[in-house]
């Protein structure tokens, strides 16, 4: 699935979203938006994607929303913000709902929303001279795209509050000590370090990383005893998954395990 916009590609179980709009730096426009929400709704529902990524092409992941298109549509910007916000929430939610890892391969500029879907992904790569900034305050606007929900939880409310209010760059060493970034490499080598992350996830118990991943999606909203019982029913679908079945028996056997995903 494609478009000038946005290009959606799956192979070996591997379903890749990337951003294509190089000429203003992927700037969200409403066509990028709603392929956008269809690409990961579409990529959620598809039983043979095991692993997302997403990504940017040309010179950054993704700088934000559009402010030209802002401009040209000033008398009725909020109207159009209440669709295309509708529209891009739809996408955040099937990201964090789908029972499986999303991969952030990040570079160059990260602002605004690209915080927020970077925020929105399970795991997060970035090149070591990537450049990120909330934004919002600089347009006198507050965050979309799920930043004050995710953010407070990586890095606390007041670091939240901050990195919000002032919208001052910071640079991927500071993301990768807040926890907004798990890696940080060399850019050359992020495409090779990306590639090897995917494989990893790829070839990993795909239903086990959809059953953490919804735990720890739930943790702060139970009492430790609705999440103990939560833990406790999740192992057992695993438990009867044709994975947990050979991870058991590799473990025994003294080998690696040849994981399928179900």
């Amino acid at each position: 699935m494609t478009s000038g916009t946005l290009a959606y590609a799956l192979a070996d179980g591997v379903a890749t979203i990337t951003l294509n709009r190089p000429q203003v730096m992927n700037a969200l426009d409403a066509d990028m938006i709603m392929r956008l929400r269809a690409v990961c709704e579409e990529a959620r529902d598809d039983q043979a994607v095991r692993v997302v990524v997403l990504r940017g092409n040309g010179p950054a992941f993704l700088a934000g929303g559009d402010v030209a298109l802002f401009h040209a549509n000033l008398p009725t910007l909020p109207a159009m913000v209440e669709k295309l916000a509708g529209e891009l929430h739809h996408a955040i939610v099937a990201l964090r709902e789908m029972p499986k890892p999303v991969l952030a391969s990040v570079h160059g500029a990260v602002a605004g929303a690209g915080v927020s879907l970077l925020a929105a992904a399970d795991l997060a790569i970035a090149a070591a001279d990537t450049k990120f900034t909330l934004a919002y305050s600089k347009i006198a606007t507050s965050p979309d795209g799920g930043s004050t929900y995710f953010l407070p939880r990586i890095v606390g409310t007041r670091k939240a509050l901050e990195l919000m209010m002032l919208s001052d760059a910071f640079d991927a060493s500071t993301a990768l000590d807040l926890g907004i970034v798990n890696w940080v490499v060399p850019a050359a080598e992020l495409a090779a370090a990306t590639a090897k992350l995917i494989q990893r996830l790829v070839r990993g118990p795909t239903v086990a990383y959809g059953e953490t991943k919804a735990l720890v999606n739930r943790t702060f909203e139970r009492a430790l005893t609705g999440q103990l019982a939560a833990e406790a029913q999740a192992f057992v679908r695993c438990a009867a998954t044709r994975d947990l079945a050979e991870g058991v028996t590799a473990f025994v056997e003294k080998r690696k395990p040849d994981f399928e995903g179900h």
